[in-house]
């Protein structure tokens, strides 16, 4: 399922503790592909904290507590990493990340936590979600087989890969346009993880952030900058990706694009892709200033000349995931809009 998709799925599911629905969630997916990320961006949107447990790093007395006499009764401690309403606030998530990674003596201790959100005496606050994240057998990780009664515990989705909602992300964490633009030029190197290979380095959504980390660490020094790209994202991503950046020298004046004047369209694609993702990034920027209209409507102007006007929706597609409504209020947009109707329609 789609990250955006899943996101939803998330919020709805963090949401539905107050109703007494909420359903354990847990996500799937080879490494790198943002599954913790998208835990913590749901804790991030309605400002609760995550409780992070890696079962992996436990002995099944961790979670349980450990025991101590009363008179003639035996109670437990319950451990403080636990949520607690006093400590950790009346709402959040408790993630039970790698939880493929547990061994089955640990999974077994979390059995009641999850179903139950209950441990012994201690029980789970109300308004806490419980979600969990783990690798496939097949992805090379430290995983084991996730026993029959933990997994009918859990509502499950798989996490796919998908270039539009990473691009939407991206612009909104302020990702390299270079870098966006470079995988919108090469679409396949978002994930390109084979696991029969067993990769160190390998393209996927963590590790473009990290390269993304290092085009500004580096950027200035060609000689480490391919050395540091391949280290992030591997030997033949790292290259492609420094190339790229190179040709660069080669864009069109963005900022006259942007002041409305005639500026030529580049014929080479990769060029294309650099100038969309650059624009898009200006309107991000003037979105909220007095001048933003005027700047969208030069963007949609600019927009219109691709010669492949599939160039032109990608741009405006992204800028519209970027700004939103703003932009059907654009004067230029109805124009844009009727030229590029049956691509739109059609594709």
């Amino acid at each position: 399922m789609r990250p955006a998709q899943l996101f939803s799925i998330l919020e709805t599911e963090f949401s539905s503790t107050h109703s007494g629905h909420h359903t354990p969630v847990m996500l799937w997916g080879p490494p790198g592909v943002g599954k913790s990320q998208m835990i913590a961006q749901v804790a991030e949107k309605h400002d609760v904290p995550v409780v992070d447990i890696r079962l992996s790093q436990m002995e099944p007395s961790d979670l349980r507590g450990i025991p101590f006499r009363t008179d003639d009764a035996v109670e437990w401690a319950v451990p403080s990493m636990l949520p607690d309403s006093e400590r950790h606030g009346p709402e959040g998530i408790l993630f039970l990340d790698e939880i493929t990674s547990a061994p089955p003596s640990v999974s077994a201790a979390a059995y009641q936590l999850i179903l139950d959100r209950k441990l012994g005496a201690y029980e789970v606050p109300a308004g806490w979600a419980i979600f969990a994240a783990g690798n496939r057998q097949g992805d090379r990780g430290v995983t084991y087989s996730m026993p029959s009664p933990l997994a009918n515990r859990f509502s499950h989705f798989e996490v796919d890969v998908n270039l539009d909602d990473w691009v939407a992300w991206a612009y909104q964490h302020g990702i390299d346009e270079r870098l966006i633009a470079f995988l919108r030029f090469r679409p396949e190197l978002l994930f390109d993880f084979d696991p029969a290979h067993n990769p160190v380095a390998f393209p996927s959504p963590r590790s473009w952030e990290f390269a993304h980390r290092a085009l500004h660490k580096f950027g200035d020094n060609p000689k480490t900058l391919i050395g540091t790209l391949q280290a992030c994202v591997g030997p033949a991503a790292g290259i492609e990706l420094s190339a790229f950046v190179e040709n660069l020298d080669k864009l069109p004046d963005i900022d006259a694009i942007v002041r409305g004047e005639e500026v030529e369209v580049p014929s080479e694609v990769d060029l294309q892709y650099a100038v969309a993702s650059a624009l898009v990034g200006r309107a991000i920027k003037a979105s909220g200033e007095g001048d933003a209209q005027a700047v969208m409507g030069h963007i949609l102007d600019f927009a219109g000349r691709f010669r492949q006007r599939e160039m032109g929706v990608m741009l405006v597609s992204d800028m519209h995931r970027a700004i939103g409504q703003d932009l059907f209020s654009v004067p230029q947009f109805s124009n844009w809009a009727k030229a590029v109707a049956d691509v739109m329609l059609f594709n």
